[in-house]
């Protein structure tokens, strides 16, 4: 299965180390890999050899050749990872949607864990952790400096139970305590809602299996609760960490009639893959009405790849803040029935030809979230790809000051997070977006074009 998420894998690392393995004690100084000699498998073999016969404790080959596909893989690019174990069940079940704990996606920075984004309606979205926030502590306990697995292990637990986070959100002076109760993280991929003036609402949360399908479900319980016909059509992918690169097809594919989709091109042609809009769906399943695409700063890979091509095909208009910009593809490789390899094996483009890698997709039109009280200052901080270690670095060289920040100085977005609230308006963002169709109509896909 091909992922697009916001974790990714390894290559060869365990067939390279168990050549080594299999080497004599003695050598010439060099070692035999795919018929070639290279002294620097020779250095990595006789690293192991000192450190079995000098180190000052006995230490077992499983913490060494671990160590060593560790280290190979960090050298690649922060979403490569050899998986194992509960490394690996974890992976699974995120993909199945069904597990219990807080309901966010965390990244590793520099020995902390950073939140990519939480997963709307989960626990932790609940408890109003934020994408960009750093946890520093578990129930009273630090965890810098842990490995990312074993962090998440923590936070990890039965439904109902509590757990305590220590956070420090960027912008804030002092860190701060988080109560979260754990639950059943079945994320509902889809829901949606009909919002007055007939206009359609779809949130999707991530990329996980059948989300083509139920979104057109979706779609087709919305336009019967409309008698008939929508007159407008919201697709939120804002805090969407993404999920299956199949899923970001069917999705795009259910509003588009023809016209590519998206493409993934990797190091050897036989990776280079075009995806066409296939009509699955007979047509465009909204019947053309006006629409609106949501992200954020949390919406990456698969949200970026749906959000480029509506687009880039100028279905649909994209508003909020610039998304993640993760362009890579993992393929998830099996090596044994309990481990596997998540390698990027190809990056991907847009029907135009863009590559989102850390620039990621710039919304037609910028709408900040005047809801987050911290929003001027998160956004100085917040978390996207090109701040990520070890990063792809976009083919056109774009450089951070290429890319454009999150304008708050607009005279339409100077209202504070309490006068929204006594306006009763909750989601600054949503609401703009249900405005700009409820007056332009079908003039909204016109001004893309």
């Amino acid at each position: 299965m091909k992922l697009v998420s916001q974790f990714s894998g390894p290559l060869r690392a365990v067939a390279l180390v168990s050549a080594v393995a299999l080497l004599p004690a003695v050598t010439a100084g060099f070692a035999q890999v795919e018929g070639r000699t290279t002294p620097e498998f020779a250095k990595l073999f006789a690293t192991y050899q000192r450190i079995k016969t000098s180190y000052v404790e006995p230490v077992d080959d499983a913490v060494l050749i671990r160590g060593a596909i560790d280290g190979m893989l960090a050298a690649l690019d922060p979403h490569s990872a050899y998986l194992d174990g509960a490394a690996l069940e974890r992976l699974e079940t995120m993909i199945d949607g069904n597990y219990q704990g807080l309901g966010i996606s965390v990244q590793m920075d520099d020995g902390a864990v950073k939140v990519v984004s939480p997963f709307k309606g989960s626990p932790a979205d609940k408890a109003g952790i934020k994408a960009g926030d750093y946890i520093t502590h578990i129930d009273g306990k630090l965890i810098y400096g842990l490995e990312l697995d074993e962090a998440v292990k923590q936070m990890r637990g039965p439904a109902g139970s509590a757990v305590r986070l220590s956070i420090f959100r960027p912008g804030r002076d002092e860190p701060f305590d988080v109560d979260v109760t754990r639950g059943l993280i079945e994320l509902e991929p889809v829901t949606s809602e009909l919002k007055d003036g007939r206009i359609g609402y779809i949130s999707v949360n991530e990329f996980s299996r059948d989300v083509g399908t139920d979104v057109n479900a979706a779609l087709t319980d919305l336009r019967k609760q409309a008698g008939g016909r929508l007159s407008g059509l919201v697709l939120d992918l804002r805090k969407n960490p993404g999920g299956s690169l199949d899923e970001a097809v069917a999705l795009s594919d259910l509003f588009l009639s023809e016209g590519q989709i998206v493409s993934q091109r990797g190091r050897n042609p036989r990776d280079s893959v075009y995806y066409q809009a296939e009509s699955v769906y007979r047509g465009d399943a909204a019947a053309g009405v006006p629409m609106i695409v949501l992200i954020d700063a949390g919406s990456a890979s698969a949200s970026e790849i749906v959000a480029g091509a509506l687009q880039d095909q100028h279905r649909a208009l994209i508003m909020g803040e610039r998304s993640f910009g993760k362009g890579s593809v993992q393929t998830l490789l099996p090596l044994t029935r309990d481990s596997a390899l998540k390698l990027t094996t190809a990056r991907y483009y847009t029907p135009s030809g863009r590559s989102v890698q850390e620039g990621g997709i710039e919304p037609d039109i910028r709408v900040p979230q005047l809801s987050d009280p911290d929003a001027a200052k998160r956004a100085q901080y917040v978390l996207r790809e090109s701040d990520l270690r070890g990063h792809l670095v976009n083919e056109l060289g774009i450089q951070d000051k290429d890319l454009e920040t999150d304008r708050l100085d607009d005279p339409r977005f100077q209202l504070t997070a309490a006068q929204l609230e006594e306006q009763g308006i909750k989601d600054f963002q949503l609401d703009y977006a249900l405005r700009t169709l409820r007056r332009a109509g079908g003039a909204v896909v016109a001004a893309r074009n």
